[in-house]
Order: C-alpha cells, then sequence, then structure tokens
C-alpha cells in the first residue's frame, strides 16, 4: 500500500511539473517562442533562454549560434503549427533577419501584416496620419533618383530607406547641393549593403523623404500586452553630436531620464497601440519631442527591442530587471520601487560605428584598450568582426554625471585614432 500511495505521489509530482512547465510557456493559455538569428547573441540572452525554458524556434541558423546546451528548441513545423492555433501569438525576435522565415511561413495568420505596418515607413506614416495629418512624406523610387527635381521637395527634409535598419541610408538634406551629395552615398551605399541584410531587414528600392523631426530624441523598449496595454520597460535618450548629426553613437538611460518621461510615453504609446490594435507584441520605439512638446515618432520598430541585444542587456545592468522575461512573463516594472535608490549616474551604449572614413578591408586592427581607459566604469566590451560589419564594436558604460566629459569626448570621435591601417 505505501509502495502504491509513493507511485501515486510521484506521478501527482510528475504531472504537476509539466502543467507548470507548460503554463511558464503560456500567457493566459497563449503558447510563446523566440525567434533567434544573426548577427548577434549576448550571453545574457543565451542564459536567460535556457534558464527559463524558453521556447526557441529551431530554424537552420541555430547551428551557427552557439546556443547553450539545453536550450528548449521547438522545430520550425510545430512553431507553424502552434501560430495556426493561437490569436495574437507572442513572439520575440532577437534580429530582424527572423522576418523572412515568419513572412514566407507564417503568412495564414495577422504576424506578418502586424510586422509591416511598422516595418515599412511610408505604411506606418499612413497609420499615424489621422495624429499628424499635417506631417510632410513623400515616398520615391531608388531607380528614379536621377530624374527627381530637388525642388519638389520642402526646403529640409530627412531621406531614408522605407525598410530599413539602424542609421544605414539615412541623410539630412537642407539644400540642393546636399541632395546631390546624398544621391552619390546612397547610391554607393546600396551597392556595399547589397546581401548584407535580407530585403525584409533593408530594401533599398523604394525610400521616404519626410519632414525634418527637430528636438530631443528617445529611443523606448516597449511591448503591447495581451490587453493591448503598453508596458514600457526602459527610455533612453538619444545623443547627438550636432544638430546635422544622423548617427547612433551614444544612447543613455538613467533614473531622470525614466521619470520625467515614462508617463508621457506611455500614453502615447498607447494612441499607437489602439490605431494598430497590437497585443502581445514587443517594439523598439524611436521618437521626438519637438521645442512646442509634441511627441512625434521617428520609427517603431517590430518584434524586438534594440538590436544587437543592446537596450535590453543594458536595462538588466542599470536597474536589475530582465525585459526579455518582463515581456515573455506579461510583467510590468515598478519603476518607483526600482529607481528608489538610484542616484543620477548615466548607463549609456556606445555604437562604435565605421566613422573613420576608412574601408573596412584597409583596417588592420582596433585598439579596444585604449578605447577603455578613456571611460571610468566600462559594463561590458562586446567585440565585433568590422569587416563582416560596419561596427567594431559595442561599449556599456557608467557614467557620473559630472564626468559627462567622456561620453561627449566619443561622442566628437571620430575613431581614427584607435585604427591601424595595413
Amino acid at each position: 500500500m505505501k509502495r502504491i500511495k509513493r507511485e501515486i505521489l510521484k506521478d501527482l509530482a510528475t504531472s504537476r511539473y509539466k502543467f507548470a512547465k507548460i503554463c511558464k510557456n503560456t500567457v493566459f493559455g497563449v503558447y510563446k517562442m523566440f525567434f533567434l538569428d544573426k548577427p548577434y547573441l549576448s550571453d545574457f540572452l543565451k542564459m536567460t533562454l535556457k534558464e527559463n525554458n524558453i521556447p526557441v524556434v529551431g530554424t537552420k541558423i541555430l547551428e551557427e549560434l552557439d546556443l547553450l546546451e539545453g536550450t528548449n528548441i521547438i522545430s520550425e513545423i510545430k512553431a507553424i503549427e502552434l501560430a495556426k492555433k493561437t490569436k495574437n501569438l507572442p513572439i520575440y525576435c532577437t534580429s530582424e533577419n527572423s522576418i523572412g522565415w515568419i513572412a514566407k511561413n507564417l503568412d495564414f495568420c495577422e504576424i506578418p501584416n502586424k510586422i509591416e505596418l511598422f516595418k515599412d515607413k511610408i505604411k506606418f506614416r499612413k497609420l499615424i496620419k489621422p495624429m499628424f495629418p499635417d506631417f510632410y512624406f513623400k515616398a520615391i523610387n531608388f531607380e528614379d533618383f536621377d530624374d527627381i527635381n530637388y525642388e519638389d521637395f520642402i526646403d529640409e527634409f530627412i531621406i531614408k530607406p522605407s525598410i530599413g535598419f539602424m542609421s544605414m541610408g539615412v541623410y539630412r538634406v537642407t539644400c540642393k547641393q546636399e541632395w546631390d551629395k546624398a544621391k552619390a552615398s546612397l547610391k554607393e551605399e546600396v551597392k556595399q549593403s547589397s546581401g548584407l541584410y535580407p530585403l525584409e531587414v533593408i530594401n533599398v528600392k523604394e525610400f521616404i523623404v519626410e519632414e525634418c523631426i527637430e528636438g530631443d530624441e528617445y529611443a523606448v523598449d516597449v511591448y503591447f500586452n495581451t490587453l493591448g496595454e503598453p508596458v514600457i520597460l526602459n527610455i533612453l535618450e538619444h545623443i547627438f553630436f550636432s544638430d546635422s548629426d544622423v548617427g547612433d553613437r551614444i544612447y543613455s538611460t538613467s533614473k531622470e531620464i525614466i521619470e520625467k518621461n515614462l508617463e508621457e510615453f506611455t500614453s502615447f504609446m498607447q494612441k499607437i497601440g489602439e490605431l494598430s490594435n497590437m497585443k502581445n507584441f514587443p517594439v523598439h520605439v524611436e521618437l521626438r519631442r519637438d521645442k512646442k512638446g509634441v511627441l512625434l515618432p521617428i520609427e517603431v520598430n517590430p518584434v524586438r527591442f534594440g538590436g544587437w541585444c543592446t537596450t535590453a542587456d543594458i536595462t538588466y545592468k542599470a536597474y536589475g530587471f530582465n525585459p526579455y522575461l518582463y515581456y515573455y512573463n506579461q510583467k510590468k516594472p515598478d519603476w518607483k520601487k526600482i529607481l528608489a535608490d538610484k542616484k543620477d549616474e548615466l548607463y549609456s551604449i556606445v555604437v562604435l560605428d565605421n566613422s573613420t572614413g576608412m574601408a573596412t578591408n584597409k583596417v588592420k586592427s582596433f585598439d579596444y584598450d585604449k578605447l577603455l581607459s578613456k571611460f571610468e566604469e566600462v559594463l561590458e566590451l562586446r567585440k565585433i568582426d568590422f569587416y563582416r560589419y560596419p561596427v567594431f564594436g559595442f561599449l556599456f558604460t557608467k557614467t557620473k554625471k559630472e564626468n559627462m566629459k567622456e561620453l561627449k569626448y566619443i561622442l566628437s570621435s571620430d575613431l581614427k585614432e584607435f585604427i591601424s591601417l595595413s
């Protein structure tokens, strides 16, 4: 009798474990999954996936990503079956490279359309036109560049790929000479970027010309939960060297930045969510507040937070909670409690893009040690194969407010002092 009782208790415990495991991978009965791809996966994300048994779709690229043993990998067929059964399927992509797989294999559900609504900047501008009816934008084809009359545009504008990534192909134009220069540079960038990213990530066949949005710029990691409510996981200020700067060198977050903007940004994203009817959907938003205090969106990047595992990882280093898990488990940060003991320090992402003016095939090495010596507290250095990607690496730093000079230094640097030529 005792043996039978032990067996019953053992079976009951096993059933509870299996049930708990299933529940952990669902949101109110909805299955969830992550898509992984190049160019980069952080060790922090890899550990998060393994330790929390998060389902990862087993695409072919996983063989090259060096995941931790024991990561919960589900087959592509299983992922497609689950998508067929689940409305508003919660997914997360580490890279927009996964959008191609999603467009091809999940075309029966709403996810590809949701992605395209944000990813295509022209469709996005049309979506939010009720919020900003007077905002100027125009679509043009790359093949028509030489036939376009500059006088047909407004005096100052930004031109960029309608479907783009980071700051590739982004130019500010204020006169005819700058337009001619931008066209020449764009033609060269189009040539160099060919094959670097999938068409779903960067498509240089169509560009958008839109009015310049002046003011302070911010990057926001946010997700729409199962009820369609926006949950903000971090706010970073995008710091520029000058008004003409359109680069991605520094993004900083702090207690002051969060407290100053949290309520307003949440309300703003609520309006975006209502127009797009988003649920169970993560986004990385770039927006600006103009001199009149009006918030204007630059773009909304779908199904991810900041690229290259940057903004989510700096959130953990700065505030001690895991954004991947907060989205996965539908948790909302208690910002009042999180910020209670924070001081005035800035936590920054430094993007070491190749601003040297030198082709990477002429660069022999990059002096990372010299770079690190310029900062008071380095949280992490990520070296990148700059022969393959247009960045030398990423740097996470912690800076006292009174030592802003180190950030201003690297912001103005063209990085030539750190390279040696072959």
